[in-house]
């Protein structure tokens, strides 16, 4: 597992420019909201912690396609399978290394975009432990969408299809907890709800997509 996390970062540092378009589009697409609605601070910082958590989910969905397609076009996954490592283990070495190319870099521009919506820093520092908790469910519940699409034509939209509706939950609790601390109340609930998504994906989410890998290979 942990040789196919380096090889996944290897590969990802080669391909800089496919690595980085996730994040290009989070802080391109949070940005764009303060010139269309804006500079007055009230508003911004009310709309800034759904902002950011829909532009992160929408660029974590935008990474999910190349997750096992491109190994599976060149015959990389099938020679994965035979080589005796439990499967699971497998797809868990996959999701942990999308988060760390997509889903890592989206937490550490958090602050940045949390600055030009005039966050104060507490709510800030709320925001980037939401992402921190939030985005790796993303990318588990990712690996399951991309492997049961494997394979097949316009699978792109088919795991953005799969994947939104399981993802709504991290997205409504992680601006929940923002918006918590925002009323002067504590994002401790929020919090710990995105804990248990995180333990639960991270329990459940390995073996379905080592399932779905077996059904989109056999």
């Amino acid at each position: 597992m942990w040789a196919l996390i380096a090889r996944d970062c290897q590969l990802a540092a080669r391909r800089r420019v496919d690595a980085l378009l996730p994040l290009v589009f989070f802080i391109v697409a949070a940005s764009l909201f303060p010139l269309g609605v804006g500079p007055e601070a009230q508003m911004l910082r009310t709309m800034a912690p759904g902002v950011v958590w829909v532009c992160a989910l929408l660029a974590a969905l935008l990474s999910l396609n190349g997750l096992f397609s491109t190994d599976f076009s060149d015959g990389s996954l099938e020679q994965m399978l035979l080589c005796g490592q439990p499967l699971a283990g497998l797809a868990l070495g996959k999701a942990i290394a999308h988060w760390l190319i997509n889903g890592l870099p989206l937490v550490l521009a958090s602050p940045l975009l949390g600055v030009l919506f005039d966050m104060p820093g507490r709510e800030l520092g709320v925001l980037v432990l939401s992402l921190l908790l939030g985005t790796p469910v993303l990318s588990l519940l990712g690996g399951v969408g991309a492997a049961l699409t494997l394979g097949l034509r316009s699978g792109g939209m088919l795991i953005v299809l799969l994947v939104l509706p399981l993802a709504m939950p991290v997205l409504i609790f992680g601006a929940g907890a923002v918006g918590a601390v925002s009323a002067g109340l504590s994002p401790q609930g929020h919090l710990s709800l995105l804990g248990a998504l995180f333990l639960l994906t991270l329990l459940g989410a390995p073996w379905a997509t080592a399932a779905a890998l077996k059904i989109a290979l056999d």
